[in-house]
């Protein structure tokens, strides 16, 4: 078949040409684009989209080429769009990674604020009262333990404990224990 029969044919909505055109130029535009992009898949759906967008703008589209070389400047230029779109979709992920470090930092930033004024107060409680909470808290001791190890009864490290924090929660500000 001739490209201006073929095109004619084309622009009257005939079956037959455009399965003519697939069939002998899908191939072509598939491994032109692969080439492109050695991705099967998304060549063959480029090729696809460019076939299909040609088919429903066939009373309308004016191929002043041969049809050979506007094929594959509509299959390159799906190409360039694809890549385009891709970018715009990498620089918005890429943004909001930096987003979420940020604010992570942020959080880490806060943590250490407050870690540092539980540490403060933490320094001011009495010497026993300290060490009673020290132990239970960051070494994770249980009361009899402590209680054990000190000399002291588990009621006196529950009088410790509360006064401890009653002390911290009173002088806490901003954060909470």
């Amino acid at each position: 078949m001739n490209e201006k029969k073929l095109i004619n044919g084309l622009r009257k909505g005939k079956a037959k040409a455009y399965r003519y055109l697939f069939s002998e130029y899908y191939d072509w535009l598939c491994n032109y684009i692969f080439n492109l992009c050695n991705d099967r898949s998304l060549a063959e759906d480029i090729v696809q989209n460019a076939l299909i967008g040609l088919w429903e703008k066939r009373k309308s589209v004016l191929i002043t080429t041969s049809l050979k070389s506007y094929l594959f400047k509509t299959c390159h230029n799906q190409f360039l769009q694809h890549i385009r779109s891709q970018k715009l979709q990498f620089d918005t992920l890429d943004r909001l990674r930096w987003d979420v470090i940020a604010e992570a930092a942020l959080e880490d930033d806060l943590y250490d604020f407050k870690m540092e004024r539980l540490n403060q107060l933490i320094e001011q409680l009495p010497p026993r009262c300290k060490e009673i909470f020290i132990q239970n808290k960051l070494e994770k001791k249980k009361y009899k333990e402590i209680a054990l190890d000190m000399g002291i009864s588990v009621k006196t490290v529950e009088n410790q404990m509360s006064k401890a924090l009653h002390f911290l929660r009173a002088n806490a500000t901003g954060f909470m224990l």
